[in-house]
């Protein structure tokens, strides 16, 4: 009998790295493996799926919509929280117990506080996108920090409880397992790159590129703030920046400092690896990562990365003066000095990317994707 295997996504309506990397893993396997999958979203059910999911996939959205909690007052977000939790969990049990599933795959979202107290006789298993020291922290500006300091110890000492119970916990790098002592359930799964591309860059223009969402998280103010003393240095190279989001913020940031002739930032770009081929060197300047794909998808394309030495991610997948250089983590002179070297050094940059691109090979779909069958085949 094939096993059934319901993952619980949350959301594929928006853009955004764990929607795609979840929808792969999904797709791949309801099309290259004997399990029956099964997908429950619970957001935005009237609206269309950025990421398409197989025909070969069934799907349920419960259209709970947590997200709209995101914009009410305090007062309002603790309670609608609590009916909508009681709402998911209500529905979760009834829909597990109906599919009978062999597992069940938690992202350690909202359902991880019950999801091992449904009795509908599935595995559970977890997988985080997210660095441990990172995730559930609480910072709320209006409080004092020892407040928000408890209130965070407290969250993750009850994440920790039910991740004890899980049959198996992945983890995405060897850096984040060595930040979760003590779990003799932990497996490390890196993310897969979706394809190797066709396109190579000869790393001969004078482009760099970024790549993520305009959030605070990937850094992209501290870059800007880099490439001011990049462009003293060499101001015919110029920087792009790719991502979903508001970049208002960064454009005027780069105004003030000056470098807005030569820092472009643009939308999100359906052809990216297009984009990547056209640059010469990539940056990551993100403040942490759960794992930075994007990474792996610039090397993939034959560029060299210049990267902070952020948790979690890099150290993993970057091979420092290899393929690479890693930097210390926000020292923005030391980003820029890593970024000139490069520009200035036309070999060493050919090289790491030719480098990188037999590094990227690691991360292969099939190669990744069959470690998820070997696990979900062994529970």
């Amino acid at each position: 009998m094939k096993k059934r295997i319901v993952y619980i996504v949350g959301d594929l309506s928006y853009p955004n790295g764990m929607s795609r990397v979840l929808s792969q893993k999904v797709n791949y396997l309801a099309e290259h493996s004997d399990f029956e999958m099964y997908v429950v979203l619970t957001e935005n059910a009237s609206m269309p799926h950025y990421y398409e999911l197989s025909k070969n996939v069934q799907y349920i959205n419960f259209d709970i919509n947590f997200e709209v909690i995101q914009t009410m007052p305090l007062y309002r977000k603790v309670w609608y929280y609590y009916r909508k939790t009681r709402q998911y969990k209500r529905q979760l049990t009834d829909y597990l117990m109906q599919v009978q599933p062999d597992i069940t795959v938690s992202v350690l979202r909202r359902e991880i506080n019950f999801i091992n107290d449904i009795k509908d006789g599935s595995k559970k298993i977890g997988e985080i996108h997210f660095n441990r020291k990172s995730y559930r922290v609480f910072n709320k500006s209006f409080l004092p920090s020892y407040i928000n300091t408890f209130i965070t110890n407290q969250w993750k000492k009850s994440l920790d409880k039910q991740v004890h119970r899980l049959e198996r916990f992945v983890v995405l790098t060897n850096e984040d397992a060595r930040n979760w002592k003590g779990f003799n359930n932990l497996s490390v799964i890196p993310n897969p790159i979706t394809k190797f591309p066709d396109v190579v860059s000869d790393c001969t223009r004078k482009h760099a590129i970024a790549v993520g969402r305009y959030t605070w998280q990937k850094g992209f103010d501290m870059l800007i703030s880099a490439w001011k003393s990049v462009y003293e240095r060499h101001p015919d190279w110029v920087l792009d920046i790719y991502g979903a989001g508001n970049p208002a913020a960064f454009r005027k940031q780069a105004e003030r400092d000056g470098v807005s002739s030569v820092v472009h930032c643009h939308e999100a770009d359906a052809d990216i690896y297009g984009r990547y081929a056209e640059s010469s060197l990539f940056v990551l300047s993100s403040r942490y990562e759960g794992f930075g794909l994007v990474i792996v998808e610039a090397m993939a394309t034959g560029l060299p990365v210049v990267s902070f030495r952020c948790p979690c991610g890099p150290e993993d997948i970057i091979s420092d003066g290899e393929d690479g250089i890693l930097v210390e983590n926000g020292n923005i002179e030391k980003l820029a000095d890593a970024i000139c070297y490069l520009i200035e050094n036309v070999d060493i940059r050919k090289q790491y990317g030719l480098k990188g691109k037999i590094n990227s090979r690691r991360y292969q779909e099939d190669g990744i994707m069959q470690k998820w069958m070997e696990l979900f085949n062994n529970c």
